[in-house]
């Protein structure tokens, strides 16, 4: 039997991100078009998680031939003109109520990925014009978004990388003593030079942005604070196209990269073994004993379409923290800063490891049943596994799967939301873990974004949206 087509619906998560998804299926575009298009939307209206100096990975599924593919368009380390960047600057940034060090500046800043990866991603899949996909972000830059109650609470936990340079006319304003406050809720967020960066963007492509004068532009920015950044190094990054790791989950078929650092394939089958007869009491168990990991903080966000002949893709890109280096409304990235990042010999030109894992998910015939993401470094796993397990093993909607309690590990120490059973927490405790419960929902449990058979779903964690296409 021939499963039911999905309604082309996007998930993401902003309003604004979300809203430029629907509106290119609307006009007829692909998933993949939808998923181009939000992504630089979002490096406007999220830029504390993302902007076009990243990077990330973007899997497709093309309901034709039934293929998985997934784009690596993630930082790569600089240098390979001999290069050695000086030391980064030291900073602490908030993790829930834990403290943890990081470093920005120049010498955080690795090879962006982002407009070569859109890029690809439309070459891919696209059907629109690639104008139509650039422009909407434009529109975005040139108007300003409205800041959201999500971002500006989670602002001031991360101020000392983002309040720095052209970042802070972007992300405070005077106050009334002579000083200088956090951008608050409504507020509109805006970035001097970015609307005429998609400007070109739209006309040139991403050339502009790597080896021409806007790539030189950061490449020069970077350099005078001491990074390695170099035009050889931007010049030599190319989109690549990974293999895709499959397993059983959840009664369908998982596909995701297979060379993500916390190796989410692999936990996700150890996870599932025994998952389905496990009362919430053992499942709690399983799952704090599968995804013991330190904690890291990656500032990312996700996102998901479909489109009305079924095609399915969803992504994930980041900044880290952001360096506090600009260069026309870009800000560079932050991953050689992210110091549980920094694993092995990083040799110039080598991609650097990351967590991310867009993933689709497959029923028995190899027909879409769903696709999403989640964003948060360390709590990627658990966030998109406790969802995962909510939709294929519950049975619970797509919202409801999203917005239920989670549990996040951080070293030897388990934290629970709000809402968690309390026969799940005492169990914990009577297993010998440390738990700590939280008042309330923060964007430290990840924030997820899913299209599915159902429907869609965005993290209300991070004031995310989930739309549908209107028939």
């Amino acid at each position: 039997m021939k499963a039911p087509s999905p309604s082309p619906c996007v998930a993401a998560g902003h309003p604004a991100t979300a809203s430029v998804g629907r509106d290119i299926l609307a006009r007829g575009g692909s998933a993949a078009d939808a998923v181009a298009a939000m992504i630089l939307a979002g490096c406007v209206a999220e830029t504390i998680f993302t902007g076009l100096g990243g990077g990330g990975f973007a899997t497709l599924y093309d309901a034709a031939t039934g293929e998985v593919r997934c784009l690596d368009f993630f930082v790569a380390v600089p240098g390979l003109d001999g290069t050695v960047p000086g030391p980064a600057r030291a900073i602490r940034v908030a993790f829930g109520e834990v403290e943890v060090p990081y470093a920005v500046g120049g010498p955080s800043v690795a090879v962006p990925g982002t407009p070569q990866g859109v890029q690809a991603l439309h070459a891919t899949a696209g059907r629109l014009p690639w104008s139509d996909i650039v422009n909407p972000a434009r529109d975005l830059a040139h108007d300003g978004v409205p800041f959201t109650a999500a971002h500006a609470r989670l602002l001031p936990d991360i101020a000392a990388a983002m309040v720095l340079g052209a970042g802070i006319a972007v992300y405070s304003r005077p106050d009334d003593a002579g000083g200088r406050r956090m951008l608050g809720e409504g507020e509109l967020l805006h970035h001097d030079g970015l609307a005429d960066t998609l400007d070109d963007l739209a006309v040139q492509g991403p050339d502009v942005l790597v080896t021409g004068a806007r790539g030189q532009a950061l490449v020069e920015a970077v350099r005078a604070d001491g990074g390695a950044l170099s035009m050889q190094d931007m010049a030599a990054y190319r989109v690549r196209t990974l293999p895709v790791q499959r397993v059983r989950f959840g009664g369908a078929t998982l596909c995701v990269r297979g060379n993500d650092l916390d190796r989410f394939a692999d936990t996700a089958a150890t996870y599932d073994v025994g998952l389905a007869t496990a009362d919430p009491v053992q499942r709690a168990q399983l799952f704090v004993d599968a995804l013991r990991a330190p904690a890291r903080r990656a500032e990312t966000t996700t996102l998901a379409a479909v489109d009305a002949d079924g095609n399915a893709c969803a992504a994930t890109h980041s900044l880290g923290l952001g360096s506090g280096i600009w260069s026309a409304g870009v800000h560079g990235n932050s991953m050689l800063g992210e110091g549980e990042l920094l694993r092995g010999d990083l040799r110039p030109g080598e991609r650097m490891p990351s967590m991310m894992v867009p993933s689709i998910v497959l029923d028995d015939d190899g027909a879409f049943l769903l696709a999403g993401g989640a964003a948060g470094g360390s709590r990627i796993r658990p966030a998109l596994l406790q969802v995962l397990t909510g939709i294929l093993v519950d049975g619970r909607a797509p919202a409801e799967a999203v917005a239920a309690s989670r549990l996040a590990i951080t070293d030897d120490l388990v934290h629970a939301e709000p809402g968690m059973a309390p026969e799940v927490v005492q169990g914990l405790i009577d297993a010998g873990h440390r738990v700590m419960q939280w008042p309330e929902q923060r964007p430290f449990f990840g924030g997820v974004a899913v299209v599915t058979r159902q429907g869609p779903a965005a993290d209300p964690r991070r004031g995310g949206l989930a739309l549908r296409l209107e028939s």
